[in-house]
């Protein structure tokens, strides 16, 4: 099999240019903005459990010292843990750590769905765009008679356009949409055990209220300041 008659800068064009174009008709800029965000960090290294910890641990060790109350914020150099330790430190409270947490896991959620719905819509243009460029090879034939060499090279666009609109989608989009997925849902899951860990070592060191009486004892007390 020779694979150089599998190379055909036409096919390219009409199959990854049309694809392209057509992506970024439906998905529009923001879309698309996200999509770039998710799959640069694709190449970045995965989150740690075990570095964030360590990470944290100096903030951690500080605040069960000397208490949440004499705390001051401490930057690990990563922006969602800093703003909710902040967060946390400030008001006093873990609440306001579950709080920030929950916000940046949205922000998260979002920009990773806009990818994943990004890249499937590619992924579905794709052999469309190999059909496209069938019907333009079918359309160049001459309609004054067939020629063998005519007909061969239309047949030849037809094929390649048609392969290399299921390679795209199938070999390169679909896989990146499932990978920016697991990248999600890994750091999801590796975020959410180091909050749980976080939350576990900080809570000895917050101030707990003091449980308000029950409305039977306020009012027996009440009778008794009467008498």
């Amino acid at each position: 099999m020779q694979f150089n008659s599998l190379i055909d800068p036409g096919s390219v064009a009409i199959v990854l240019g049309g694809t392209l174009l057509a992506t970024i008709l439906r998905a529009g800029r923001e879309d698309l903005g996200q999509t770039l965000r998710a799959l640069a960090a694709l190449v970045r290294p995965r989150f740690s459990v075990d570095q964030a910890k360590a990470d944290l641990a100096g903030q951690v060790a500080a605040i069960r010292q000397d208490g949440i109350l004499r705390a001051k914020p401490r930057s690990i150099g990563d922006s969602e843990f800093d703003d909710a330790t902040d967060a946390m430190i400030r008001s006093r409270s873990l609440d306001a750590l579950i709080d920030r947490h929950h916000a940046h896991r949205k922000q998260r959620q979002y920009v990773s769905n806009a990818a994943i719905r990004t890249l499937a819509q590619a992924a579905e243009l794709g052999p469309v765009f190999g059909m496209v460029g069938t019907l333009v090879s079918l359309s160049s034939l001459p309609s004054d008679g067939l020629a063998a060499g005519a007909l061969n090279g239309a047949i030849s666009m037809a094929v390649t356009t048609t392969l290399y609109g299921l390679l795209l989608a199938n070999l390169v989009l679909a896989p990146l949409a499932r990978a920016v997925e697991r990248r999600a849902l890994s750091e999801e899951r590796g975020r959410q055990q180091v909050i749980d860990w976080l939350s576990h070592q900080i809570e000895p060191a917050l101030p707990h209220q003091v449980p308000s009486s029950p409305p039977h004892l306020l009012h027996t007390l009440q009778q008794r300041v009467s008498a």
